[in-house]
């Protein structure tokens, strides 16, 4: 397994990052520690954050994911093996969002306070912000980073035309650049980050870290049909998947995984990692078994006819 390296930082994460939004939602305290336990023991590095995870259940506030996090740094002494990795600017309530100065200033400190750590490896803007000026939030990135709570910074869900011009007035102005890109990405939706977005991060050496690496757990085989969506957390995402392409991506998956001796899931992920342009799908988990799964995904060697099969069946 080798470890790549974040844009043009001296930080290197291993090519697979722990999604975190399911702690302090459906995995309790004793779970996420344990599955950061076996994901850090293994040699792996990355997690993945963000201030609003997990802000969509009832009776939660945003900051359940930063909190148990912390909590772990905390008991288990291991901040300095892992590339820590939250974000910014999502609604968590009318006063709470955005990327202005004033907000990330604020924000970056209560993150700061929930992950129990002085400093945050990879600050990411969560989502654009219409309303600031693009110099206003790369300023308070560059207060953070002269202050030593953020080590470089990356973007999320920006259109490709806001991205550039992000890049070019970092430039123009000596301010902090985008290191790093978050794009939805799987065998599923390939479309808007091959088309739009690949030639603005490979040109500009940007990181691209995907998320909904496995289509909310439709590439993983789990959901073949409606029966039990209702029943399921994650059936609202779900749904969308199950047409004629997503039955003839779980075919082709189905058929490499038996090769393989694996899963689907494993191999939908081993798929992003021999994209061009890909440093590391996100991805979560919320059992040991699933974990498992996930990190094999690393050592899966696909090979041209399995590349060529997947490809066809997710155009």
């Amino acid at each position: 397994m080798q470890n790549k390296t974040l844009g043009n930082s001296t930080i290197e994460i291993a090519p697979l990052v722990f999604g975190t939004n399911v702690f302090g939602w459906t995995t309790d305290q004793k779970m996420t520690q344990n599955l950061l336990d076996v994901f850090t023991d293994a040699g792996f590095n990355a997690l993945d954050t963000a201030d609003i995870y997990s802000k969509w259940v009832s009776g939660h506030e945003g900051g359940e994911s930063e909190i148990a996090i912390g909590k772990w740094l905390k008991e288990s002494g291991k901040r300095d093996q892992v590339i820590l990795a939250t974000k910014v600017g999502a609604e968590i309530s009318e006063t709470k969002k955005g990327l202005s100065k004033k907000y990330i200033i604020q924000a970056a400190e209560d993150s700061l306070k929930r992950l129990q750590t002085d400093y945050i490896d990879l600050y990411q803007s969560h989502y654009d912000d219409l309303n600031t000026p693009i110099e206003e939030t790369l300023e308070a990135y560059d207060t953070l980073i002269k202050a030593g709570k953020v080590r470089i910074i990356g973007a999320s869900n920006f259109t490709p035309e806001r991205l550039e011009a992000s890049l070019k007035i970092s430039a123009e102005n000596n301010l902090p650049s985008y290191q790093t890109f978050q794009p939805e990405y799987n065998l599923y939706d390939r479309q808007d980050f091959e088309t739009n977005i690949r030639r603005i991060t490979l040109k500009n050496n940007l990181s691209v870290i995907s998320y909904f690496s496995l289509a909310s757990g439709f590439l993983t085989g789990k959901y073949r049909d409606k029966t039990g969506l209702k029943d399921s957390k994650r059936g609202g995402f779900v749904e969308k998947y199950l047409d004629e392409k997503g039955f003839r991506i779980l075919k082709a998956l189905d058929q490499t995984a038996s090769k393989h001796n694996s899963v689907p899931g494993t191999i939908a992920l081993a798929w992003i990692m021999n994209q061009s342009g890909i440093t590391a799908p996100i991805v979560s988990a919320t059992n040991p078994a699933q974990l498992a799964e996930i990190l094999n995904a690393t050592s899966i060697k696909l090979d041209p006819q399995d590349l060529a099969l997947l490809d066809t069946a997710s155009l």
